[in-house]
């Protein structure tokens, strides 16, 4: 009885030591990728602001990551404000509040909607691409060859994107602005019998210029956080094809919770 419990006692013990080990483990492995993180995140932002520049690699960064985006930013943004609009006029009709229907629109657009939709869409096809083009060129060690060429890959490769992510993002947000409000101002009009210049005053005088500067702050942070996660991704890519589809899996999901996890601070911060 005694060897039968002293065994009992040794494997308890070993297991609460191997669960411990894992568990310190695992926390180790994740401050050292949050360190990892941090440097590549200060590298990469030191290189925006730090000369050469590449004024067509940026340009054309813009054009990718800006103009491409458009058309699924503008559709986001139309069938959000025209679906916004309808779901508000069915709630606000229990409480005979259908004259707000532009205000909560107009608010929730620019405040809210615009930037986080527009940065989970550009994060889903910018974010993916980014991580894709630059782990692909990981894997066929064309990084390497920029750093024997003495061609510095953060500045060449990431530097742009970041740059230009920062940028247009909130040029697209802005335009979402404009698009998801004229949904709402669709379906009120054409659809709920509202009339259109009461619904143009209305939005006019409940918007102020904090709420859209708002959401074009957001959006510019969206913007680093989309091209900085692809970049990161991307540039740590293993090796081999499943590397890359790793990483560009990682970049997406990454961008897309850190922006709703931005979007309460910076909402806390703008409006508390």
């Amino acid at each position: 009885m005694p060897d039968t419990a002293e065994k009992k006692q040794k494997s308890l013990t070993l297991a609460i030591a191997t669960l411990c080990q894992s568990v310190g483990h695992s926390i180790l492995s994740f401050l050292q990728s949050i360190g990892v993180l941090t440097i590549f995140i200060g590298k990469a932002t030191a290189q925006c602001f730090i000369p050469p520049f590449y004024p067509k690699l940026i340009l054309k960064q813009f054009i990718d990551i800006g103009y491409y985006s458009l058309p699924v930013v503008g559709m986001t943004a139309l069938f959000t404000g025209m679906v916004l609009a309808l779901q508000s006029y069915t709630g606000f009709t229990r409480f005979n509040a259908e004259s707000a229907i532009a205000g909560v629109v107009a608010l929730s657009v620019t405040r809210e909607l615009a930037p986080v939709l527009a940065g989970l869409m550009v994060a889903g096809r910018v974010g993916a691409s980014i991580a894709a083009e630059i782990g692909t060129m990981r894997v066929t060690e064309q990084i390497d060859a920029l750093v024997t060429l003495s061609v510095n890959p953060y500045k060449y490769l990431i530097a742009p994107r970041v740059i230009a992510g920062t940028l247009m993002l909130p040029i697209l947000v802005l335009i979402a602005d404009i698009i998801g409000i004229y949904g709402g101002y669709i379906v009120s009009i054409y659809n709920l019998g509202f009339s259109s210049g009461n619904y143009i005053t209305q939005t006019w005088d409940i918007l102020e210029r904090m709420d859209v500067l708002s959401g074009l702050l957001k959006a510019g942070a969206f913007g680093f956080i989309v091209s900085t996660m692809g970049c990161y991704h991307g540039f740590n890519s293993g090796r081999g094809a499943q590397g890359v589809g790793t990483a560009t899996t990682y970049a997406v999901v990454s961008a897309s919770i850190l922006i709703l996890i931005f979007n309460y601070i910076l909402t806390q911060v703008f409006f508390s």
